[in-house]
């Protein structure tokens, strides 16, 4: 008759030896404890981490011991439903033997996986982006390779742009005429414009100075004579 006790006892005292600063006892019955399981350091020293939480039923290890993960740190959605359907399956194949620690080893291997493909994951990442950069690169420097579509798009919208201009400026043209007044227009707003040079000069009176040496003395005027002049013919005068 297998004494499971024993077999319990036995494998506690071994786990306790194997994960000194991770192990812990949480009841003696049922037994109950927790192992905290860190993955290896990855290539930025970041690491994931999980604590798994085992129950010993009456007949374990001929049972499976219960089991479920309490906490985790770095650890996706997805990566905890892994690990828990890799505890469902080592603890069947184990089945009738100890398994703790396999099932502990197990979800250390898996956790070391994970740190692997967050590196594999970042590096497509860092590659996609040099990918974008350099076709960015390219199309500054080549630009677009034109096609009919893309073509008939620019023309589109530059007969658009273009029409805009020109309405705009239409209507600039025809605010501007609009405000510019003729003189007959000016002349119907003010009557006093025909009369103003006057006016002007009825208010200056005397103060108006007239420089004399602009005008000559008539007798210093060198007048031709009618007569001496070739084409004077006196008949004309008498026609007109």
């Amino acid at each position: 008759m297998t004494d499971y006790s024993e077999e319990q006892r036995n494998e506690l005292e071994a786990l306790e030896s194997i994960y000194p600063d991770s192990f812990t006892v949480l009841s003696e019955n049922p037994t109950t404890f927790t192992i905290t399981v860190t993955s290896e350091a990855g290539e930025n020293d970041e690491t994931v981490q999980t604590t798994l939480k085992f129950t010993y039923r009456e007949k374990y290890p001929d049972e499976t011991p219960l089991y479920e993960i309490v906490s985790q740190e770095n650890l996706e959605d997805n990566d905890v439903t892994d690990i828990l359907k890799l505890l469902e399956q080592q603890a069947e194949e184990n089945l009738g033997m100890v398994m703790i620690f396999t099932l502990v080893s197990a979800v250390q291997e898996k956790l070391n996986e994970i740190v692997d493909q967050i590196k594999t994951r970042r590096e497509e990442e860092k590659k996609q982006k040099e990918r974008e950069a350099e076709e960015e690169e390219k199309q500054r420097f080549h630009g677009t390779p034109v096609t009919i579509e893309n073509f008939l798009n620019w023309k589109a919208k530059f007969d658009a742009e273009l029409l805009e201009i020109k309405r705009k400026k239409m209507k600039e043209e025809e605010q501007a005429g609009k405000t510019k007044l003729s003189g007959k227009q000016l002349f119907e707003m003010d009557h006093n414009l025909d009369t103003s040079d006057i006016q002007f000069l009825e208010e200056a009176g005397n103060s108006v100075e007239v420089d004399e040496s602009l005008f000559q003395e008539m007798d210093d005027l060198e007048l031709e004579d009618e007569e001496d002049d070739p084409d004077y013919n006196p008949v004309n005068l008498d026609s007109d």
